[in-house]
Order: C-alpha cells, then sequence, then structure tokens
C-alpha cells in the first residue's frame, strides 16, 4: 500500500489478505464499558491479531489523562510483539458502526505519531467487513516478532495551552449533553474547554458507519475529547480529506486536572 490514503475499503482489504505479503492486522475493538478481547474471541478477520488500546497503545492513565501517550520504549516493545515491522503495512479496524469509538483512529493516529507511514483504517470497521459476507475465524495467529523502530514526532500534538488559544480552532469530538456539561458519565467534572466548537464524532461517518467529510474551517485545528480516543476520529476524517489537524491527547480528562482552568457550559463556546 503506498499514497497519503488513510482509510482503506473491505473490498480491497479482503484481496490485499490473500497475497503473498498481506498487511499487518490489528484488532483494536475498545469501549468503555466492553473488554475489546471478548469480542476478538468470537470472531475477528483472518490474520488479525489483537492490540489492546489501554495496554499496549496509551500509557497509564494519570495526570495526563485517562489515555496519555505511551513512552516511545514501552509502545515500541507493544508493537513488535505484534508483529509491526518497519516495511510492512499496517491495517487497524475496531467494531465499525454509527457512532465511532475512535480506537482504530488512535490506534492509526499512534502508529502514525510513532512514526509508521504506512497505516490504514478499515473502513466501517468489523461491521461492515461482515456486512460483506466476508470470513471471520476465531483462530488466534501467532505473530512473528516484528523490528519497528519508534520515532515520536509524526503527528501533530497540543498542549493545554495549545487548546486554549483563541487563535486556534478547537473541536470537541464528544456528544452535545457532554459538550454542554448536561451529563459527565466518567470524569468528576462537566463543561468544556471555553472557545471549543462541538463536533460529535458520530457527524464524521454515516449510518453504515463510513467514513464522509465534515466542514471545518481555520487554518490551525485540532480535536479532543474525554481522553483523546474519540478525538482521534476527526482528526481522522480531516486527515483523510486534506486538513491536518492536531489531537490534544490528554484532552477533557487532563484539561480538569488544573483548577486554575476555565470551565465552560451550554451551548455557548
Amino acid at each position: 500500500m503506498t499514497g497519503n490514503r488513510a482509510i482503506l475499503g473491505v473490498a480491497a482489504l479482503a484481496e490485499l489478505i490473500k497475497g503473498d505479503e498481506p498487511p499487518t492486522l490489528l484488532d483494536v475493538r475498545w469501549s468503555l464499558a466492553k473488554d475489546g478481547r471478548v469480542a476478538y474471541a468470537a470472531g475477528h478477520l483472518p490474520g488479525a491479531v489483537f492490540a489492546d488500546l489501554d495496554e499496549d497503545l496509551c500509557g497509564a492513565p494519570g495526570d495526563g489523562g485517562r489515555h496519555p501517550l505511551p513512552e516511545p520504549a514501552a509502545l515500541e516493545a507493544a508493537l513488535r510483539r505484534l508483529g509491526v515491522s518497519g516495511g510492512r503495512p499496517v491495517v487497524v479496524y475496531d467494531g465499525g458502526g454509527p457512532n465511532p469509538s475512535g480506537a482504530a483512529a488512535r490506534a492509526w493516529w499512534t502508529l502514525r505519531w510513532a512514526g509508521v507511514e504506512d497505516v490504514r483504517v478499515l473502513d466501517g470497521g468489523f461491521a461492515a467487513w461482515v456486512a460483506a459476507g466476508l470470513a471471520t475465524t476465531a483462530d488466534v495467529p501467532e505473530p512473528v516478532p516484528g523490528d519497528v523502530d519508534v520515532r515520536p514526532g509524526g503527528m501533530p500534538v497540543w498542549t493545554a495551552d495549545e487548546a486554549a488559544d483563541p487563535g486556534n480552532v478547537l473541536l470537541d469530538a464528544r456528544i452535545a449533553q457532554r459538550y454542554r456539561g448536561e451529563i459527565e458519565p466518567v470524569d468528576p467534572v462537566a463543561g468544556h474547554i471555553p472557545g471549543a466548537l462541538n463536533l460529535p464524532a458520530a457527524q464524521t461517518v454515516d449510518e453504515h458507519g463510513f467514513l464522509r467529510a465534515v466542514e471545518v474551517g481555520g487554518e490551525r485545528i485540532g480535536a479532543y475529547c474525554g481522553s483523546g480516543v474519540t478525538a482521534a476520529q476527526l482528526v481522522l476524517a480531516l486527515y483523510e480529506q486534506g486538513t491536518p489537524a492536531a489531537l490534544y491527547v490528554g484532552s477533557w480528562s487532563h484539561w480538569i486536572t488544573d483548577p486554575g482552568r476555565t470551565v465552560a457550559k451550554g451551548d455557548g463556546s
């Protein structure tokens, strides 16, 4: 696979995995409520290895938020164990559907941040693969250890100060109720970062979970959510249409660790 595209269709992937040099397939199904390993064990794409978003692709929760950047050495070890090599393309997928978790997008973003250039996201995820009538398996492969070298800096990252800069366009990927501060099921403080615009991640996909274009204007664009996972879906959608965007990795879970930072509520930014 070559080029700057981030999205790969199910038909194209089905052909690739039948070839002599198939891509590394990473199943990153994840949600706050369910263990992705259960879904993986029940059935996954042939040859896919399960990658745990929390343990393999993020750092430990703490002052940096619930899904901070991993230490480069730890990420490199995890990726090599999963079979990621510098010269082999990688395809990541999650559950798909009309309400994206952002897990595949965050995996794509993390690998790109780590310097892995040829990474794609399966359009529509596992749901699209099944809907197309393509084969799944419960067989767990033994990946050949990879040789990837992690080189951080491949994707732009925003700090809290950059997220708060009124000269930047900051997108909030959470649902409207969380943005407005009406509910907060995860973090101890409700609301949003002052100046942020609400663009729920579900608006980046159609009713089948396939990626679609979003309209955002501005020279410097960044995205955040609760912990930097769902927001990666916005970064992915913008990247695919040629608009670069940064990720505020710590997101809301990091923003609220400093009581001196302002919290906004309601529809107004």
